[in-house]
Formats: C-alpha cells, structure tokens, sequence
C-alpha cells in the first residue's frame, strides 16, 4: 500500500460507550460509532467515508435484495498487552473477499481501500476494541449490489462497507452437533467455497429443524450421497484420528477457512501431522466407536475453536471425550489466542499492530 487515500470522516455527535455493557456483548448486536463505506460508480471506488453507524439509505430495486449479490467477511481485532490494537490476519480475509467478488461476478475491492478503511475505522473507534480475555472487535466487510431497477444481470454498482462490533465467546460451551442427511449447504460448482448471503440463507431452514430437536449446530455433508463430511454451520470442521489433525479438504463446496488455515500451520509448527482430505461419516462414527477419534471441534472467526461434545446421526447420538482432556486442540487453541493477543511471539507475521 503506497498511495494514501483520502477518506471524508463525519464523526458521530455523541459516542454510545457509556451506555452500552462490556459485560453483556451477544455476538453481531452492539456496533460502534461509526462505520466506512465505499461506492463502486463508471468502474471505479469512490466516496470513501467514515459516517457514524446508520441505516444505509436504498431503493427497494436494488439488485442484492432480488438476485442476490452480496458478499461479507469475518476477521477481528484484539487489544494487546501495551494497550495497541493488532488485527489478525486481514491480507487472508482481504483476498477471500475478492475471490467471493470474482465468483459472484461483483468487482473486486483494492487493498489499500479494504486496509485503510479498516485501519482509519479502527482508529476513531478503537475505545470500543475490549481489554477482557477472550473478547475482541469483529469486523465485518460487506459489499452488496446497488442498481436501482429489475433485471436478471450483474450489476453495474456496488456498495462496500466496513462494521464493527464488540464480542465476547461465540459459544460458551462444548456443542451438540447433527450430520445432516437431506439438505445440502453446497453443491460441486457451486458458490460454496465464497462467503456469500445466499449460501447462508439456504442453510437457516434445517437448522431451525435441528435446533428443534435438541442441537446446536448441523454438520453439512456432499450433496450427492451425504457421504462425506464437509463444513459445520458457521465453522470448517477439524477432528483428531489416531493422533493426527485431520480436515475436510478445501473444494468448491468447503470454506477455505483462515482459521482453518491458521491452526493447520500451527499443529505442522507444534509436530503434529496433518492430513487434509476427505473425511466419511463412517469415519467419523466408527471412529468415536472404536476410540480412534479422540477430539473434533469447530474452527471459525467468530467460533474460534470450539469444542463439539456430541454428534446425533441418524437418530443416535455419539459422546466424544471429555473437552478438559483434548490435549491436540486445547494446546493449538491456546497458541493461537496467545499469538492473537500479543502474549506469544508472534513468529508467522499475522498481527497487524496499528
């Protein structure tokens, strides 16, 4: 990034931090003062600003609310021990958003707009980042299509905006999980591996069917046979098989999920093999039946990593080992948060200290 951009910044009257409650912050609810926004107009970025946090003014035309272009990211900022703020691993979620942008045929988005915006946002807000353990700002970059009228084609302009909000633990406890064996998240050739609304939208109906019986979250399997294991919810999917790290491999129907990424560079780091490719159910099931499989958990921006206590298939639920005793994925959870927090060194080069 060698050019500085210039970003029209309009404060907020007032900041909202002596009313709202560190202790109390449920995921994607408090937002901070203020938000970035871009426009894509004749081919190019413009009317780059920092607003105070606000509806969005738009006709009810647009595309995204009638085709379905839109795509977001995950990412987050921690407090540090010296009192700065380091934002871990934006260049990985920089380049996902693009490759979604690619795929949903939207334009792609510069970095230096995608990393000035967010350091600028940072910046103004950054009383709102936490200091309390396992708390950080999420960061949420959206773009959605913006032309005013009906008509199946790609639209011609687009809006990007940067929000963040104050978090603390996605989940509080080690989950319940069902494999799911009628509905699909994602299919070959799909948009599966891109992080955009529809793909979520179309997994919100058999969930609420599954949290009705009892469970937390689904595991998603192919689409073909549902025979192999794919992505969770809101997470890929990690397990421990005879000592080894094993995961889903990355394909058009699996998130290349940055987390994902991060904990397999850690395990490699920390000795510990990796094989990433595709698991069955089978697997899985016998595995828990015969004691192979020792530990699985849930990897994400926001789930972090997430232990998953049970898993129901067809009709029969598996208890896996105790969360306290999983030595493979509680030493690479524990790494990783000391990296994102300042308190390892930090040997990769993923904290961005701003």
């Amino acid at each position: 990034m060698t050019e500085t951009l210039d970003i029209k910044i309009v404060q907020a009257d007032k900041t909202r931090l002596s009313v709202t409650d560190f202790s109390q912050l449920p995921f994607g609810k408090v937002f901070t003062d203020h938000m970035f926004t871009a426009d894509y107009e004749d081919g190019e970025w413009k009317n780059l600003q920092i607003l105070p946090y606000g509806p969005i003014p738009m006709s009810p035309a647009i595309s995204a609310l009638h085709y379905g272009q839109a795509i977001f990211e995950g990412l987050k900022a921690y407090r540090q021990p010296d009192g700065k703020i380091s934002v871990f691993r934006a260049d990985k979620n920089f380049e996902r958003f693009n490759k979604s942008a690619a795929r949903m045929s939207m334009p792609t988005i510069p970095e230096e707009i995608f990393m000035q915006g967010l350091a600028t946002l940072i910046n103004i807000d950054e009383k709102w980042v936490p200091a309390q353990d396992d708390y950080a700002l999420y960061i949420r970059p959206v773009m959605f299509a913006t032309d005013p009228y009906l008509g199946v084609k790609a639209s011609d302009t687009y809006k990007f905006a940067l929000l963040t909000t104050p978090t603390g633990p996605y989940y509080s406890s080690a989950l319940k999980v069902k494999i799911e064996t009628e509905f699909t998240r994602a299919d070959e050739g799909g948009v599966g591996f891109a992080k955009t609304a529809g793909n979520y939208a179309r997994s919100l109906y058999p969930f609420e069917q599954a949290k009705k019986e009892g469970y937390d979250q689904l595991i998603w399997t192919d689409s073909v046979n549902h025979e192999f294991i794919e992505e969770a919810g809101t997470a890929n999917l990690i397990f421990v098989i005879n000592g080894k790290l094993v995961t889903p491999s990355v394909r058009s129907t699996v998130l290349d999920g940055v987390t994902r990424d991060t904990i397999i560079k850690l395990a490699k780091a920390a000795d510990v093999e990796v094989e990433e490719r595709r698991v069955s159910v089978r697997e899985v099931i016998e595995g828990i039946e015969n004691g192979s499989l020792t530990e699985a958990f849930a990897a994400g921006t926001a789930a972090t990593v997430t232990q998953i206590g049970e898993i129901g298939y067809l009709g029969k639920t598996y208890k896996l080992t105790d969360s306290a005793t999983r030595t493979v994925s509680n030493g690479i959870a524990k790494k990783l948060n000391d990296i994102r927090y300042g308190l390892a060194t930090d040997e990769f080069g993923w904290n961005w200290v701003l």
